[in-house]
């Protein structure tokens, strides 16, 4: 009896291997462990705006490119329009993205079966990952003026800025071909690194996303150049640092972005 108990139990794992497998790869093979992929409540960096201001005008200027009106939003969720920095053919060019990298094969829109609107720093050397040849062909900036972190508790909320500075999120993505249309459609996700403790304990705990300096002209060129393949001198930059100062807000509901409690500042 026991024996057919154990036969029983086998064939019934098996099926839920090969969902697992499913679930794990794409149809190209790659696998998709490279993606921060929370707990409900638990996302990093869930949610960021980008609003015209001297700050974000700054930004452009030192990046030598310009927004549009249709690139700002006063909340952006994942899944939504961003707008990427990007080289184009030896020149500096945004483009509308959507803030999910891994998108449908079919339909060009978001697959929620990963979530990857960020991308693991300890897993971009994955050659298996998702995230593998896009660190090293297609890196990106993604520009902001405020973002914000979740505690986890689903209570617990913080805006960040960077004190008197736009935000350049270093990113990564993916051009997508529309068949019907021949347009091209770029996904795009922000590059998460290890938690910034102790100065993060008790806004995030489980990471920060990347945050370049845009004003180091040679960081940026070589961040921006799909042919600058020495990444291991990205090492340095994808340590968990606080490079500005930040101002750190409490929040009542990510969506509304409403100040409950006074600023306080994170220092380097």
């Amino acid at each position: 009896m026991r024996v057919w108990v154990r036969w029983i139990a086998l064939f019934m794992a098996i099926p839920l291997l090969f969902l697992y497998k499913a679930n794990s790869w794409d149809e190209s093979g790659e696998e998709h462990s490279d993606f921060t992929i929370p707990p409900s409540g638990k996302a990093m960096c869930g949610r960021f705006n980008l609003i015209d201001s001297p700050e974000v005008q700054w930004l452009c200027e030192s990046l030598g490119i310009s927004l549009q009106a249709s690139h700002t939003s006063h909340d952006i969720a994942p899944g939504g329009r961003i707008a990427i920095i990007h080289d184009s053919e030896g020149e500096r060019k945004v483009s509308e993205a959507i803030w999910w990298l891994f998108l449908d094969h079919d339909t060009l829109k978001p697959n929620y079966k990963y979530a990857s609107f960020n991308s693991r720093s300890d897993k971009l050397d994955n050659k298996r990952g998702i995230s593998y040849k896009p660190f090293r062909e297609s890196r990106c900036i993604i520009p902001a003026s405020a973002f914000v972190e979740g505690l986890g508790d689903k209570k617990t909320y913080h805006m960040i800025e960077l004190e008197d500075s736009a935000i350049a999120f270093g990113g990564l993505y993916k051009a997508h071909l529309k068949h019907d249309t021949g347009e091209l459609v770029y996904s795009a996700s922000i590059i998460t690194l290890p938690p910034l403790s102790p100065q993060w304990d008790n806004i995030h705990p489980k990471s920060m996303p990347l945050m370049l300096d845009f004003e180091d002209g040679e960081l940026i060129n070589k961040w921006l150049d799909p042919e600058f393949l020495a990444v291991e001198e990205f090492e340095s930059v994808l340590e968990p640092k606080i490079r500005k100062p930040m101002k750190v807000t409490r929040i009542n509901k990510p969506s509304k972005w409403d100040p409950i409690e006074d600023a306080f500042l994170l220092k380097s």
